[in-house]
């Protein structure tokens, strides 16, 4: 990854480092919500993933990102470029899980993750509870291949989870960005991973976000995680939808207040 490929932004007038990454479907503008509460407070960097944003298919590389260890590879990467160090890296659904496997192997780098609908294992297996099936995922990659644009369009609103057109629109306009083929290939790979393993062995302190009800992330992924890692907080924000940060900023700015304050100095 580079961050001037990816439109790297930076922004805010703190002292410490804050490194916003986006989920699936959307890129750094999902996080315009919660931007003004960062930049009061740190000194904030953001990108858009490969394969999202304006020009993504020309950062996306189907070798390197066939898995998540790719891209947390990438994000190391990054911070080094840019001489990011001790961030708080706060990471939405997919990137959550990105900024986990990069801090196991890099825990020089992160003092603390928020992770926002964030989920280790999309599939459901004896004992676990991911909330899919594999016909549920054929299913879904069927879909998308057959008509990429119908697909996001009844996918927008159904991730979304309320009535926000506002959100709807964004989602939207993030998904039919991607190119349909790269859409389709990291699907695969974020609904086929396993990084449970990589979860458990976060080193830093961990504040989970997550909706009562959100169509891509059951309850019970959030209560798996916050009781298999080492350090973590769970908070439940009575609301729906995969995208509390763009459908409910204000929770989850409440809930960032109450675990965040004594991290800035």
């Amino acid at each position: 990854m580079n961050f001037d490929e990816l439109h790297g932004r930076r922004s805010g007038g703190g002292k410490c480092k804050a490194v916003l990454s986006h989920g699936f479907g959307t890129d750094q503008d999902a996080w315009s919500a919660l931007r003004p509460w960062f930049d009061v407070r740190y000194d904030v960097y953001s990108f858009d993933l490969p394969g999202c944003g304006r020009g993504g298919d020309k950062t996306y590389d189907f070798e390197r990102y066939d898995s998540l260890y790719g891209y947390a590879d990438g994000l190391i990467d990054l911070l080094d470029q840019t001489g990011i160090d001790d961030c708080l890296y706060v990471g939405h659904s997919m990137s959550a899980m990105i900024g986990a496997i990069a801090s196991v192997g890099r825990p020089d780098l992160f003092s603390r993750i928020v992770m926002i609908g964030a989920s280790p294992r999309y599939l459901n297996e004896p004992g676990y509870v991911g909330g899919f099936d594999a016909t549920d995922l054929d299913a879904l990659f069927d879909s998308m291949a057959a008509n990429y644009q119908a697909w996001a369009a009844g996918f927008a609103p159904l991730v979304v989870g309320v009535d926000d057109a506002h959100a709807v629109s964004e989602f939207s306009r993030g998904l039919f960005q991607m190119r349909p083929d790269i859409a389709l290939h990291t699907s695969r790979t974020i609904f086929t991973s396993d990084v449970r393993n990589a979860a458990r062995r976060v080193p830093v302190p961990v504040t989970l976000i997550q909706t009562a009800n959100d169509v891509a992330v059951p309850r019970e992924v959030g209560a798996w995680l916050a009781r298999e890692m080492k350090d973590a907080t769970l908070d439940i924000i009575d609301a729906s939808g995969h995208l509390p940060h763009l459908t409910a900023p204000d929770a989850v700015m409440r809930i960032l207040d109450k675990h965040l304050q004594g991290d800035v100095p």
